[in-house]
């Protein structure tokens, strides 16, 4: 078992800054593959980013491609998700996922544990 927890949203305006962490506690130690999703009202929830068990792979959605970044720290089992020149239509919920796995999965469905999420509010 794994436990996420999501941390550092916030309001901000367009074209600034955020860097959201996700902490993992529990079985660690293996090879996991972490993701981040988001999900804003009335929509589905849609791909971000991900990174591989060892961090030397990653993987974007075509929407935030160039402007986000994705890494972690296996000492501090934590991965980030750097988010700059954020718009208005960043806004959502931004969900941590974790699945056993060597790949670097892109689809909620092949995610095996979520943290709560943590709201992200891009004004205009």
């Amino acid at each position: 078992q794994v436990q996420l927890v999501e941390s550092g949203g916030g309001l901000v305006q367009a074209g600034g800054s955020l860097r959201l962490s996700c902490v993992a506690s529990g079985r660690t130690g293996s090879t996991y593959a972490m993701g981040w999703f988001r999900q804003a009202p009335g929509k589905e929830r849609e791909f971000v980013a991900a990174i591989n068990w060892s961090g030397g792979s990653t993987n974007f959605g075509d929407l935030v491609k160039g402007r986000f970044t994705i890494s972690r720290d296996h000492a501090k089992s934590t991965v980030y998700l750097q988010m700059n020149s954020l718009k208005p239509d960043d806004t959502g919920v931004y969900y941590c996922a974790a699945v056993l796995t060597v790949g670097i999965p892109y689809t909620t469905g092949e995610y095996d544990y979520w943290g709560q999420g943590t709201q992200v509010t891009v004004s205009s």
